[in-house]
């Protein structure tokens, strides 16, 4: 039953589609190992497993009369808490939504169900995919599989555990300043934060409508790919999304990066915020594997990443007070102290600082393009490897930059890879970022570096 929780979902659609693995099969393996390890790290906050059984029975016997229809069908998944689920609570963790139950199901939902996906539950996250990690709000945070005394990072922290640790092939989360790409470089998985406007925001729960972006978690970038391939695509309801043509990004896996231009922002990594020894030294080797399968590696210049964090982080504060502010006026005592003490900061930014964020923002995506015009693909790390699982202050949110901000602020693709272990066994990070709507090279980029490197072979041991 373990061998089958390790299954990729490249791996796991080929046996069903051979009709040599039942979904069933599959779905019992994950609600067993579920059953069996999750208390250790709390990466499930509602489990739906009679309802898992039941789509599990419909996909095998679709797939038995009339064959497969798609990479995800018979595929289990799971969403973080922020994704609406008809008739499932949808809580964000937050006390004011313990017992929201929607009535419909949100943009990326629809199309999982459509593809004959298999709903295992919902994961943690933190509180409205903001405050955070918090033990005074509905349910404790989730922690790291590969040391539970570690933090999965945030927000869509029991997502990327849960992936990590095998409790499920796939999931979805929510990326508005890294949130996606933080948990996948802490717990050592593949995860996108697809370009602006590509996946539909409609039915997730909002942190910063400016920002916010809904994209895919699983082990591999391939997988990623697949995931990417069923939740992308024009949706009207999202005033943001985009009506573009949606290319094969299984296809473009093609395992070549000869050629390749890859930029490295080497001020950021050496002068804003230095890397530490260790991570340095996984950085360049990743490089070396780039540079030998044929790309060109060569430092740019970008802006000032103070810029980025800064120019994010007002606007994303304000637009976090006009979603919270009547809840915060009404019932503060609902809301963790971790997300209160930041919504209440988004109250005191004067209209004039939020118009010259905005402001600021289009210079600044605008020479991020220019720079993107130069290269095919920047690189850089995602994170430094996971710290203690601790409260921090909620100044921490403006104190600390990010290499993940920037690409939020441009809206660019970034995807996040294991790019090795240090010596504490915790996971080192790449993150690769494209040009707008070049999510399948991203793609490219990241698998080909899982297929030349061991990574993937390792998993955490509960």
């Amino acid at each position: 039953m373990s061998e089958l929780a390790f299954l990729t979902i490249a791996e796991a659609s080929r046996l069903i589609a051979q009709r040599k693995l039942s979904p069933v099969e599959l779905t019992e393996a994950y609600l067993a190992r579920i059953d069996a390890l999750d208390s250790r790290l709390d990466s499930f906050v509602t489990l739906t497993a009679e309802r898992a059984r039941a789509e599990a029975k419909q996909a095998e016997a679709a797939i038995m009369s009339a064959g497969s229809r798609g990479r995800l069908h018979g595929i289990p998944y799971c969403l973080k808490d922020i994704f609406d689920t008809a008739g499932i609570r949808t809580t964000a963790m937050s006390k004011l939504l313990a017992d929201n139950v929607p009535t419909r199901d949100s943009a990326c939902q629809e199309k999982l169900v459509a593809a004959g996906g298999i709903l295992l539950g919902k994961n943690a996250t933190w509180e409205f995919a903001h405050g955070g990690p918090s033990w005074d709000i509905l349910f404790p945070p989730a922690r790291n599989p590969w040391d539970r005394t570690c933090s999965p990072a945030g927000s869509s922290s029991g997502s990327a555990a849960a992936v990590a640790a095998g409790f499920a092939p796939a999931t979805l989360g929510s990326d508005t300043g890294g949130s996606i790409r933080g948990p996948a470089a802490a717990c050592g998985i593949a995860g996108l934060k697809p370009t602006y406007g590509l996946v539909s925001r409609r039915g997730v729960l909002p942190n910063c409508f400016s920002h916010d972006h809904a994209g895919p978690l699983a082990w591999t970038a391939e997988d990623v790919a697949i995931l990417l391939q069923a939740i992308a695509g024009h949706d009207a309801e999202d005033p943001a999304s985009a009506d573009v043509p949606i290319p094969d990004y299984a296809s473009a896996l093609t395992g070549d990066v000869e050629g390749l231009a890859i930029g490295v922002p080497a001020r950021w990594l050496e002068d804003e915020m230095p890397l530490s020894a260790p991570t340095r030294a996984a950085f360049e080797a990743a490089l070396d594997v780039f540079r030998g399968l044929g790309a060109n590696v060569r430092p740019v210049t970008l802006p000032p990443l103070q810029q980025f964090d800064d120019c994010k982080r007002t606007i994303a504060v304000v637009e976090l007070f006009t979603i919270h502010g009547k809840d915060l006026r009404t019932r503060p005592e609902l809301f963790g102290a971790s997300l209160r003490y930041r919504i209440i900061a988004g109250g005191l930014v004067r209209a004039e600082e939020y118009l010259l964020a905005m402001r600021l923002r289009t210079d600044l995506a605008r020479s991020l393009q220019s720079v993107l015009s130069t290269v095919d693909l920047l690189m850089l790390p995602t994170s430094e490897p996971a710290g203690k699982l601790a409260p921090v202050p909620p100044a921490s949110l403006f104190t600390r930059p990010s290499f993940t901000t920037p690409f939020n602020v441009g809206g660019n693709p970034a995807l996040s890879i294991c790019s090795g272990f240090n010596d504490a066994k915790l996971p080192f990070s790449l993150q690769i970022v494209g040009r707008l709507f070049d999510d399948a090279t991203v793609l490219r980029a990241g698998d080909a570096y899982e297929k030349a490197t061991p990574w993937r072979s390792m998993r955490p041991v509960l």
